[in-house]
């Protein structure tokens, strides 16, 4: 469908930019992204994603505001606390872009209901903060074919990877389920370094979308914010691997 005049002023810049135009940006209005996960990673991400114009956003999280919350998750406000995360995001969202459309998933990702959600979108957002959810969503969207990306943070370092899920290497190919420490006392993150990352994370789901760029496959960047040396460590499938690998 074409841009209406208050589409096309809404979204001038990214109409200026050569790799997008109307048809991308029209293109963007027809994309479905899920992200798992309104905290930390999931705030910059949805923020990004809905100024963007993805026409469908799920957000995910079965959880709700706490004031140790507002240090880095700017999702949310002081008047958010005590509320799903998901109900604080669709007000956020809304007053952004009151005609984007938001999926709302009060509840987590489990094996059970991930094949049916995941069914109904292009990309995948992973902005957990738990290794349990981390793997689940790998298997998930291998199980599915969806492209996603994942992230983690922690302290002042984060990294993030994307997966075309039986193409490039996976969660799983990088990181081993066996000997996942148990959660014990959070340590940071600073509250600006899940800005950096899930900054980036928008920008694949972007750039997939609109087949642009060259996407953050087989390759894990990560960011050190104390130094800020971010790198690009290249990473290959493994053929062994529980997941993707060859039976």
């Amino acid at each position: 469908m074409p841009l209406n005049g208050k589409q096309r002023e809404r979204y001038a810049r990214h109409l200026s930019l050569k790799e997008i135009g109307e048809e991308g940006q029209e293109k963007l209005l027809q994309a479905k992204v899920l992200v798992i996960g309104a905290g930390g990673l999931g705030s910059p991400v949805t923020f990004y994603l809905a100024a963007a114009g993805i026409g469908t956003i799920g957000v995910m999280d079965g959880d709700k505001v706490d004031l140790s919350n507002l240090q880095r998750q700017i999702l949310h406000t002081t008047n958010s606390i005590g509320e799903l995360k998901v109900t604080s995001a669709e007000q956020r969202l809304l007053d952004l872009d009151p005609d984007i459309k938001l999926i709302l998933y009060p509840f987590r990702l489990t094996a059970d209901n991930a094949a049916q959600i995941l069914s109904g979108y292009d990309f995948v957002i992973d902005a957990t903060d738990n290794f349990d959810s981390k793997f689940l969503i790998s298997r998930a969207c291998n199980n599915a074919a969806k492209p996603y990306s994942h992230a983690g943070i922690r302290e002042f370092y984060g990294q993030t990877i994307t997966v075309h899920p039986g193409l490039t290497a996976c969660y799983h190919c990088l990181f081993h389920e066996e000997g996942i420490p148990t959660a014990g006392l959070p340590k940071g993150p600073l509250g600006a370094v899940p800005g950096i990352i899930g900054s980036i994370q928008a920008t694949e789901a972007i750039k997939h979308i609109l087949s642009i760029g060259t996407p953050l496959t087989n390759t894990l960047l990560t960011c050190d914010a104390l130094t800020m040396n971010i790198r690009k460590i290249p990473v290959s499938r493994n053929p062994s691997c529980p997941v993707c690998g060859t039976p």
